[in-house]
């Protein structure tokens, strides 16, 4: 007999996906920031910047999140360190 063992290592998805914070900046636009800093942008209306990042994170709704006070896209932070300014306790899921 001859067995071959195989593993599969699978990652779960809340550990390979990033989230994506929406909500209004102080001039009233729509942010769209990945927590991570790697993608964002300012809109017009929370339509667009949902459907924005859907786009930009896979189409996956749970990994948004609406920001309840201000949030500021930061396109001069370094990758890894735009998260750790927002205020958790103001997070609240889109989906």
């Amino acid at each position: 007999m001859n067995w071959r063992l195989q593993v599969i290592t699978i990652e779960p998805p809340s550990c390979s996906s990033s989230l994506v914070f929406i909500g209004k900046n102080c001039r009233g636009q729509w942010v769209a920031q990945e927590q991570n800093g790697l993608f964002g942008g300012l809109f017009v209306s929370r339509a667009n910047a949902v459907r924005y990042a859907l786009f930009e994170n896979g189409h996956r709704p749970e990994a948004i999140i609406e920001m309840a006070g201000l949030i500021e896209l930061d396109m001069n932070a370094l990758p890894f360190t735009a998260a750790t300014r927002v205020e958790l306790s103001q997070q609240r899921r889109v989906a």
